[in-house]
């Protein structure tokens, strides 16, 4: 690098170890933004970083541990210096899908503590460094964050939860001119379907005799329902490239629609009443 010549852009992004997340960290390396990011285990680790050519640099790091949080936030900006971090993308997410009813509390928790507390932890832990840079801050939200959809319960509410953080955090920070963005996704094919099914599949084994006989038939409806629309998705690589545009964008938008699926779904929510709505959800997921 010159002297005259600006530092390349940087972008941390929780959950880069694999699906959405690892797909923007190699786009982003590919555009020269140094890109730093978590990890689940070694093997996610080593495969980003042959993967971008060395281009990106994962952590091990779980966003609940407040104490890793802090490790690898300390560590990325230690590298950035005084120009700080130009964006954050907070990514990393889990799905608990299931009826209310049935699903366990801890289970219900686990998810809160990943998708809302997690992400509340790596947002302010990297806040001084954004105020540094003027940066934004990407959060990857669904649809579902305002159409919330039965046997999606959990999912439905941190993605509201989401919606309701960022509307405060934008007004926030609007003095330090750190901007919010969310990103409402559709659904994508972009590793998700596969976990998905696993996590229908393990919710309809545990299902007690009498939890089958009230739910049994209307999950297994919604189960399919939903494993055909991830699997028609919109791809790991358009859905990174949609991300990529809302972290571009000038001036940074507020929301921002990841496919087709969901710019349709969130214009209805705007246009219609709650008791459309409410039959418009059940034929979404095959109950109606």
């Amino acid at each position: 690098m010159t002297i005259n010549e600006a530092p390349p852009r940087s972008v941390a992004i929780t959950g880069a170890g694999s699906g959405l997340g690892r797909e923007i960290a190699l786009r982003l390396a590919e555009k020269g933004y140094r890109v730093f990011g978590t990890a689940l285990n070694t093997d996610e680790v080593d495969d980003l970083a042959a993967a971008s050519s060395g281009r990106a640099a994962l952590s091990i790091a779980d966003i609940t541990d407040q104490t890793a949080v802090q490790e690898w936030v300390d560590t990325v900006t230690a590298e950035l210096g005084e120009g700080g971090l130009d964006v954050l993308i907070s990514n990393a997410g889990i799905l608990t899908p299931g009826p209310l009813e049935v699903l366990p509390l801890d289970a219900i928790k686990r998810e809160f503590e990943v998708n809302v507390f997690g992400a509340l932890a790596v947002i302010n832990a990297f806040l001084p460094s954004l105020r540094q840079s003027g940066g934004r801050i990407v959060a990857i939200g669904a649809m579902t964050g305002r159409f919330p959809l039965p046997f999606n319960g959990p999912s439905s509410a941190t993605k509201a939860a989401l919606e309701a953080i960022a509307d405060v955090y934008r007004a926030e920070l609007k003095p330090f001119n750190v901007h919010f963005v969310v990103a409402q996704a559709g659904n994508m094919v972009t590793g998700g379907p596969a976990k998905t099914a696993s996590a229908l599949q393990r919710t309809a084994e545990a299902m007690t005799d009498e939890q089958r006989a009230l739910y049994g038939e209307a999950f297994a409806k919604f189960a399919d329902a939903l494993n055909k629309a991830q699997s028609s998705g919109l791809s790991a690589q358009a859905s990174a490239d949609r991300v990529i545009e809302l972290v571009e964008q000038q001036p940074p938008p507020i929301r921002g629609a990841v496919g087709e699926d969901a710019e349709q779904l969130l214009a209805l929510v705007d246009e219609k009443s709650d008791a459309e709505l409410d039959v418009l959800r059940l034929h979404y997921v095959g109950l109606a």
